[in-house]
């Protein structure tokens, strides 16, 4: 009874805390001016010290069910009831840490990075809605709450994207996300309403312990994790709808850290986590969700390679990373998945935090050309940086060596041809990113003007969150360790073990995808897959610092690139594809049914209604003569008229 009370006022609290964060600095922002920063961060970090405080009353390793917190009635609609509530389980109270505990870094890193801006407080009001937006998606109890969750975070995207709506890139690349989300939403829209249709609810303990009981939803399944699988699609920028992404680079690149890291981005991750009764019912959907990760996953590595703007290296850098998560929940490693989040939400804000006090330091310089000696006036960003990179690179012990290995772990016993494709993947993200590092620390300084004499550390305010990530870019690795490494660690295995059980009761079909960590029978299997795993992460360093260190190649203008190079540089030419084959279109056929439908036919036809209108009142009006003989002899017609009708029948 004591932990019920603490949740039914812990959670509330928890969620509504960035809300009043967001209502404080959108409507008095103009007033509190830079106090807005500080009220807004106080309000996330205050959210995080709940949410520690959460996961300790729920003791999460002993509980078996979750606890639903009930908030208000909300919907009541013929036989559909529907309340604000919460749904605290092992995955929330994990995604909830992690939202608010790097969303409160970010927070404080913008204070310092977003000085000075006339939109201050509008930005800090967009973050925290964000993050209220955020909270409610991994917290919903039900569909309908997790879907306005997912709504709210694609509408505070677009209005963190377009921030600067005054610069055209700003305003389209927020427009791009809006819509290109959109097709992604229509699928949700439509698994949600199979869920309803078949299932009569869509509180998710009721559609679990529907599975079994209800034949007729157990045949459309398939294809109601197929339409969760394209929302997710959508949400987490897999191909063909990942374009939106990159294009996000438009927004303060501490949005790009919130977005890229911990938030929205992951919620498609999240989405299949929650709904894992459904996919893993459904092994074939989730043998095309690996597909469409592994593709995602090499396709955006190789465009990353010849990617000159800072921000943009790391945008496809995460298109790449999901496209990692898709594979491990496709393969039903939903453990694997589920920690390589955690570890990317780490390593990724830490390198766009890192990315961003280059960006300060050099005045907003974000060409990778344009860089270089970095390493001896930015000591921290510096240091922070390669250590995000050796994560994201798989080198022990940083905590991304231990999650992809894990999944690619999975991936091989999975499928040959999958690991094949992780292991490329795996080489092409350690090339590009140490290219990076290469190119904006090492070398001669390459800084035009008046940026050289003014380059110096950023200020502690933005230092402290790099160093905090760091930290935990480093660490958190060792809550899944390898069996065979200094005895193993399955705290992650142990901890999501309740939330998974269910769904592999379910789905007896599925066995064969283990959710229990780094289950191995033959020790010497695993030692060769995690040294081949490191060796091409130090492969792909060796191979950067060869082409970028020892030979000093500075990367050439995309217009003087040939073959291959130039095919990767420009993205494959998939922006120009939709633009040219879909855009275009169907703004033609806009352009036509404005100027020939709706003008030539449309208004004809409300015009003509106007004019037949007026003509009938035209007529209407001669008889309005206001002579009282008219009238009677109006009146006598018309008796005379009433009579012959009633004569005419009776005959």
């Amino acid at each position: 009874m004591v932990e019920r009370m603490e949740f039914s006022s812990l959670i509330p609290a928890l969620v509504a805390l960035p809300l009043a964060g967001f209502l404080i600095s959108g409507i008095f922002g103009n007033r509190l001016k830079s106090a807005a920063g500080f009220v807004s961060t106080g309000a996330v970090f205050l959210s995080f010290l709940l949410a520690v405080v959460s996961l300790a009353a729920f003791h999460p390793m002993e509980r078996s069910v979750p606890e639903i917190v009930t908030v208000f009635p909300w919907i009541s609609a013929g036989g559909i009831q529907i309340s604000i509530a919460y749904q605290v389980d092992q995955l929330s109270l994990y995604m909830i840490l992690i939202i608010t505990g790097i969303g409160s870094l970010i927070h404080l890193y913008s204070i310092a990075y977003m000085k000075g801006d006339p939109g201050y407080a509008r930005y800090f009001a967009y973050l925290n809605l964000f993050v209220f937006s955020m909270l409610n998606l991994v917290l919903a109890e039900n569909l309908i709450l997790l879907f306005l969750g997912w709504e709210g975070v694609g509408l505070c995207s677009y209005l963190l994207i377009g921030f600067d709506y005054h610069k055209d890139s700003a305003a389209d690349a927020g427009m791009k996300a809006f819509i290109t989300n959109r097709i992604g939403d229509l699928g949700m829209l439509l698994g949600i309403a199979l869920v309803f249709w078949y299932t009569g609810s869509v509180s998710f303990v009721e559609i679990t312990e529907a599975i079994p009981e209800t034949p007729t939803f157990r045949y459309v399944l398939p294809l109601a994790a197929f339409c969760f699988f394209i929302g997710a699609m959508g949400k987490s920028a897999q191909l063909p709808l990942h374009v939106w992404l990159p294009d996000a680079m438009a927004g303060p690149t501490p949005v790009s850290a919130l977005i890229h890291a911990a938030t929205m981005v992951t919620a498609g991750i999240f989405l299949i986590a929650r709904l894992n009764p459904i996919f893993l019912s459904a092994p074939q959907v989730g043998h095309w969700i690996a597909v469409v990760g592994s593709v995602t996953a090499l396709f955006a590595a190789t465009i990353g390679l010849f990617q000159n703007d800072i921000k943009k290296v790391l945008a496809y850098s995460t298109v790449s990373q999901l496209g990692y998560m898709f594979v491990a929940m496709g393969t039903g490693a939903y453990v694997a998945g589920l920690f390589h989040l955690m570890t990317h939400a780490f390593f990724k804000a830490l390198l766009f935090l890192g990315s961003g006090s280059v960006i300060h330091a050099l005045h907003h310089e974000q060409d990778l050309r344009n860089m270089g000696g970095l390493k001896n006036h930015m000591r921290i960003t510096w240091v922070t940086f390669v250590i995000g990179s050796l994560a994201i690179s798989g080198i022990p012990p940083f905590s991304g060596f231990f999650s992809k290995d894990l999944i690619l772990e999975k991936t091989y016993a999975y499928g040959t041809l999958f690991y094949g494709i992780g292991l490329l993947t795996a080489l092409l993200t350690a090339f590009y990113m140490f290219r990076t590092v290469y190119l904006t620390f090492y070398g001669s300084s390459r800084v035009e003007g008046s940026k050289a004499s003014h380059l110096h550390e950023s200020p502690a305010v933005m230092t402290i969150p790099l160093v905090i990530l760091a930290v935990g870019a480093a660490v958190t690795g060792f809550l899944e360790v390898p069996h065979i490494l200094f005895g193993g660690s399955n705290v992650l295995t142990r901890y999501f073990a309740p939330v998974l059980q269910r769904g592999t009761e379910i789905s007896s079909m599925i066995v064969k995808h283990s959710l229990d960590g780094h289950a191995s029978s033959d020790p010497s299997t695993e030692w060769i897959l995690l040294a081949v795993g490191v060796s091409v992460g130090v492969a792909g360093i060796f191979a950067a610092g060869v082409v970028f260190l020892r030979n000093r190649n500075i990367p050439r203008d995309e217009e003087s690139l040939t073959g291959i190079q130039r095919i990767l540089a420009k993205k494959y030419y998939i922006d120009e594809f939709y633009k040219n084959f879909i855009v275009e279109p169907i703004l033609l056929l806009g352009k036509f049914f404005a100027d020939h439908v709706e003008r030539n036919f449309l208004d004809f036809m409300l015009r003509g209604t106007g004019r037949v209108a007026v003509a009938i009142s035209l007529v209407l009006r001669r008889i309005q003569t206001g002579v009282v003989v008219d009238y009677a002899i109006l009146i006598v017609f018309g008796t005379i008229v009433i009579l012959s009708f009633f004569l005419m029948r009776g005959l």
